[in-house]
């Protein structure tokens, strides 16, 4: 058994090469091998985003506080609010973050495939997120 206590691991700044806006990432747990799953706790200030991106084995995220928005590549930009869990299917292109009035917490939990959990890719467009 290993537990993480709470505020043992310092929070960090979301990397401007994959977000916009201000954004702040706890680690929460990263499992040992052969488990390939992790999870983090990640704060948007209203404006801020993630880039488009895709992850090899899915994402799901599990608002905590705040509202927020995510679109998958090809559809609209959905509000989504504490308790709403979402999943994205494996290389299923998507962004996530904050509405530009709201800050938003989510829980993401993703799982590694090769040692990689996630693709980055272009940052979101103003007009994009505005949707």
């Amino acid at each position: 058994m290993d537990i993480k206590r709470s505020g043992s691991q310092p929070s960090g700044k979301g990397p401007t090469e994959w977000f916009t806006g201000t954004v702040r990432v706890d680690p929460l747990f990263q499992a040992p091998d052969p488990a390939r799953v992790s999870g983090a706790s990640v704060t948007f200030e209203p404006g801020a985003r993630t880039a488009w991106h895709t992850h090899p084995l899915g994402q799901t995220l599990i608002v905590t506080t705040g509202c927020g928005r995510a679109q998958r590549e090809g559809g609209p930009v959905e509000e989504i609010r504490p308790g709403d869990v979402v999943w994205f299917p494996p290389g299923e292109k998507h962004w996530h973050g904050a509405t530009p009035t709201t800050a938003m917490t989510h829980i993401a939990i993703q799982e590694a495939l090769d040692g990689k959990a996630v693709n980055w890719m272009e940052n979101v467009s103003d007009e994009q997120y505005r949707g």
